[in-house]
């Protein structure tokens, strides 16, 4: 039966276009999936994300997607063997992106068919050393390796291409072949034992952390004149020195310190963040001058627990030396 002239007849929904991106990603993050028996898996798939699950064995069936690009077996129980049928799966050997970030791993599998990898993340597993690097293609982009038990930095020297390299959280001591990452634009080496800094002439670099480390001194970085973000907090540093070659610095966070003065960042004009709180630094006699070349820059001022700030008038001092100061400690100015 026709329907009513004033009521039109629903639009027929089309066929899904198995290129379309709601079609080419599953995502089946906290599902709670002990297996995956019971799930379709598409031939078009181009994503799989299987974070946070309680997966213990590999799906034979993801060895047969053949478009597959990004597969993330993040927070699992997989173990090495578990994983080892990875290193055979030679029909998904055009993945872009693996991510195996908290498991159970206590080494670096075995990925030499995939030839085009660019993300690789084995953050948050049980790793002793980052033997088995040397298989990955040197096509990678970006390596997550934090919160493991490396001690030393090996096995990278091929990745010409690497742009973000992530090794904190583990027993590192040295910063150690670098030089051929000539690309490399963020390093992240926060909670290691590193001593002294040595960043083997990376010209390109823009934001490195190394908090929490055991360093002493700034030197080292005067070459490094791509850099935008410096991270050196909960360190034993006693002088800012080393800086001034760093034109294009927005953030210095050197808080958690043994600094006594604000030295080497006169010439700084990009500089909008400044994290100088928990030091020694007594007065703010000469503040106005150490910063001259970003006050008008400056938006974020960090000072609290340090003596100066038992100087009268503290906050209205600092404000007449940065006249478009955003925030000074917890204070937050409209």
């Amino acid at each position: 039966m026709d329907p009513p002239p004033d009521i039109q007849p629903p639009t027929p929904t089309p066929p899904p276009d198995p290129h379309s991106p709601s079609v080419n990603i599953l995502d089946l993050t906290s599902c709670q999936l002990h297996d995956l028996e019971s799930i379709e898996l598409n031939q078009n798939i181009y994503e799989l994300d299987l974070t946070a699950n309680r997966l213990s064995t590999l799906d034979p069936r993801i060895g047969h997607l053949s478009n597959l690009k990004k597969l993330s077996l993040r927070q699992n129980l997989f173990t090495h063997s578990a994983v080892q049928p990875l290193s055979t799966w030679h029909n998904i050997s055009s993945l872009e992106e693996l991510v195996l970030r908290d498991n159970q791993l206590k080494k670096i599998p075995d990925l030499e068919i995939f030839k085009a990898l660019l993300v690789f993340d084995v953050s948050f597993n049980e790793i002793p050393s980052l033997n088995g690097l040397c298989k990955v293609s040197n096509t990678l982009k970006e390596l997550y390796v934090s919160k493991n038990e490396v001690p030393k930095i090996e096995e990278i020297e091929h990745f010409h291409e690497l742009q973000i390299l992530e090794l904190g959280s583990n027993r590192l001591r040295v910063m150690e072949n670098l030089e051929n990452l000539t690309k490399l634009q963020e390093l992240w080496l926060g909670r290691n034992r590193i001593k002294s800094i040595n960043l083997c002439g990376l010209k390109c670099i823009k934001k490195i952390s190394l908090q929490s480390n055991r360093l002493t001194s700034m030197k080292g970085l005067e070459e490094c004149i791509a850099l935008e973000e410096l991270y050196l907090s909960h360190n034993g540093i006693e002088k800012m020195e080393g800086l001034s070659t760093l034109v294009n610095l927005r953030v210095l966070d050197v808080a958690t310190n043994k600094l006594t003065s604000v030295d080497d960042i006169q010439t700084l004009t990009r500089l909008e963040d400044l994290w100088l709180n928990d030091n020694q630094i007594p007065s703010l006699e000469g503040m106005a001058e150490a910063v001259a070349g970003s006050r008008e820059k400056l938006t974020t001022l960090y000072l609290e627990r340090n003596p100066c700030v038992n100087t009268p008038n503290y906050i209205t001092i600092l404000r007449e030396v940065f006249p478009n100061v955003e925030q000074i400690d917890s204070q937050m100015f409209a």
